[in-house]
C-alpha cells in the first residue's frame, strides 16, 4: 500500500511501458472538462441575454401602455373639442344625420342584350 502510494505520487504510472493508455484517458478527461466548461459559459450567457431580453420586454410593455391610454386621452371628445376652440371651431348643437345612398343594381351585359 506505501508502495503504491508512492509510486501515485511520484507519477510513475505516467512514464511506465504502458502509460500510453493513460495518457489517453487523462488526454480525454481534460477534452471533456474543456467542453463542460464551454458549455457552462456558453449556457451563462444564453441565462444573461434572456434576462435582459425579458427586461427589454418589461419596458416596452410599460411604455406601450403609457402610449395607448395617452391616445385614449387625446380620441375623447371632451379633449378634441377643447383643442378645437383655440382655433375657433365649436360642436354642432345638431347631432350629425347618416346619408343612405342606395345602391342601384346594374345589369350584367346578357342582360342588356336580352332586353
Amino acid at each position: 500500500m506505501k508502495g503504491s502510494v508512492y509510486n501515485l505520487l511520484k507519477a510513475r504510472f505516467l512514464v511506465n511501458e504502458d502509460a500510453t493508455k493513460n495518457w489517453r484517458f487523462i488526454l480525454y478527461i481534460v477534452v471533456l472538462a474543456i467542453i463542460m466548461i464551454a458549455n457552462t459559459n456558453r449556457y451563462e450567457q444564453k441565462i444573461f441575454r434572456i434576462a435582459d431580453l425579458t427586461n427589454n420586454v418589461k419596458e416596452l410593455r410599460s411604455e406601450f401602455v403609457d402610449r395607448r391610454s395617452e391616445l385614449m386621452k387625446l380620441k375623447m371628445e371632451s379633449t378634441i373639442s377643447e383643442k378645437m376652440k383655440v382655433r375657433g371651431i365649436v360642436s354642432a348643437p345638431v347631432p350629425p344625420q347618416k346619408i343612405q345612398v342606395k345602391k342601384i343594381e346594374e345589369k350584367s351585359f346578357l342582360k342588356k342584350i336580352w332586353q
